[in-house]
């Protein structure tokens, strides 16, 4: 540490044995619990949470002045309204009264600001939560409409400005690499710019329409799990990216990738693809379909951030510590490497009639459809809602079930897939498919987009089908007994898409669906 960085910081030492101090609290000896990074001082007292900005100046922050810590304060409570308003209560200034004493509340110089938030169980952010239980599939489908919402409420930005940002972003992360042979081969890191280089420049005109489009916004700009709790049952984002609006600006889909390759990294392919689904049917905007395009590039240059991430880090630390940092750096680099380059994509329809299971096996079969996080999943119940303008949860009469009323969905279904596979992710989309022209439609958009097609029927008898629609709860289908009783009577015609046996559990359907499918 800089002597002139150390001589900053121990002009605070009086604030921070105040704020450490149980008794400014009126708390219990033992009950204050420091939390120290490397731009901040967090103080956990009670039902309160502490935050000092540490007095620092590195390149890509200044914390120096009473005055720019107090500014950077109110850029955070500002930068995190749009995701977690409920956990951010303020600015508190930190006071010397006459006599030389610190107080919170009293009168005098302010000596130092404070961040007020809520405060929550450090262990219930979903890093530790993914640790403990993974994240299961009904936390995923929060997560996913929580970073919708928050996206809806953020403000939008100069996408000009963060277009420009992102040659910087690539060129620095390379440089950082290119710097450490010893831990990133150099041959790993020229291709990896390569390709970012290219990929950007061949996705610049998308991203100047997606700014004129609204869709670049001032995000959360440090979105990984680790900045998300689970308050009350529910997902909460918070501490989003303060010291620079360029960095947190971006793609809401950039976004979201920060997540996204954050579950990548943790294997928990499933989960991430859930999240990115439930996202895009939460913000039910057919745009995102052609930004897919770019997705290979916001996730591997997220992965290419945390690996230079790590890449700073091995500088500060020795030993073991230095060895894990130089590991995790190698991991980001292999991940960015691979997410950059994904296959070509795949259409895969799942038909049958109702109650066969045919969302819950679509849903098993796109994670592992490249390019990352999975395939975008399409429903023929989703879409029947949009086009009738009606909640997800909310029952149509019998008459939006007739054949007429039939055909905008799947046309819509077609529609929506092309756009997806033109822009180069794999799409898993399911629906009855009972009529044959409906099944030779589909395929015909995938011969169309010039992808790989493959269809999966579904069947169960009479009596397991009727029980599994009755058990339905908190779903979009509005197929009951006397529908699925009237299904009896269609002419399905031939069928030539694999057939499944779907009797059983998921995991059993799923494994032969997968299995037809190879």
């Amino acid at each position: 540490m800089a002597a002139a960085e150390s001589s900053l910081q121990d002009t605070q030492e009086p604030v921070l044995r105040f704020l450490a101090d149980p008794a400014t609290h009126g708390l219990a000896a033992g009950a204050v619990k420091r939390i120290d990074t490397h731009g901040a001082i967090v103080f956990l007292a009670g039902p309160r949470v502490y935050k000092i900005k540490r007095a620092v100046k590195y390149p890509y922050l200044d914390f120096s002045t009473l005055e720019k810590r107090a500014a950077a304060i109110d850029a955070e409570i500002e930068a995190n309204q749009p995701f977690s308003p409920e956990l951010y209560l303020g600015k508190t200034a930190v006071r010397r009264a006459a006599d030389g004493k610190l107080s919170l509340q009293g009168n005098g110089e302010a000596v130092e600001w404070a961040l007020v938030l809520r405060r929550f169980d450090e262990n219930a952010t979903l890093d530790h939560v993914a640790e403990r239980q993974g994240i299961g599939d009904a936390l995923a489908r929060a997560l996913g409409e929580a970073i919708a919402a928050a996206h809806q409420r953020a403000p939008r930005f100069d996408a000009a400005r963060w277009i420009e940002a992102l040659g910087r972003f690539v060129e620095d992360e390379i440089s950082a690499f290119l710097a450490a042979p010893e831990v990133i081969r150099s041959d790993d890191a020229d291709r990896l710019g390569s390709a970012l280089r290219t990929t950007l420049a061949k996705n610049r005109p998308l991203l100047v329409a997606r700014g004129e489009a609204g869709h670049i916004r001032r995000g959360h700009g440090d979105l990984h799990l680790r900045n998300v709790a689970l308050i009350d049952g529910k997902p909460v984002l918070f501490d989003a990216l303060e010291f620079d609006p360029v960095v947190a600006a971006g793609d809401v889909l950039y976004d979201l990738a920060f997540l996204l390759m954050d579950l990548i990294d943790r294997k928990l392919d499933r989960a991430a693809n859930i999240v990115f689904n439930r996202y895009l049917v939460a913000a039910a905007d057919d745009d995102h379909l052609d930004a897919f395009a770019a997705l290979p590039f916001f996730l591997s240059l997220r992965s290419a951030i945390r690996a230079r991430v790590a890449l700073d880090k091995r500088k500060l630390v020795q030993g073991k510590e230095r060895q894990a940092a130089e590991a995790e750096a190698q991991d980001y680099a292999a991940l960015a490497l691979r997410l950059i380059s994904p296959p070509p994509p795949r259409l895969v329809a799942v038909g049958g009639l109702s109650g066969t299971g045919k969302t819950t096996i679509a849903a098993r079969l796109a994670p592992p459809l490249w390019p990352a996080p999975g395939a975008v999943h399409l429903r023929s119940d989703i879409e029947r809602k949009r086009l009738a303008g009606v909640g997800e949860l909310e029952r149509l009469p019998p008459d939006a079930y007739t054949p007429e009323a039939a055909a905008p969905v799947y046309a819509r279904l077609i529609e929506l897939a092309k756009r997806a596979l033109a822009a180069g992710h794999s799409v898993v989309v399911d629906a009855v498919y009972a009529r044959p022209g409906e099944r030779a439609a589909i395929e015909a958009a995938a011969a169309e987009t010039g992808v790989p097609f493959q269809g999966v029927w579904l069947e169960l008898s009479l009596q397991e089908r009727i029980a599994r629609v009755g058990g339905r709860r908190g779903d979009a289908s509005d197929a009951d007994a006397a529908v699925v009783r009237a299904q009896e009577e269609y002419a399905l015609g031939e069928i030539g898409w694999r057939r499944v046996d779907a009797a059983g559990s998921p995991e059993e359907v799923a494994s032969r669906a997968q299995a037809a499918l190879a």
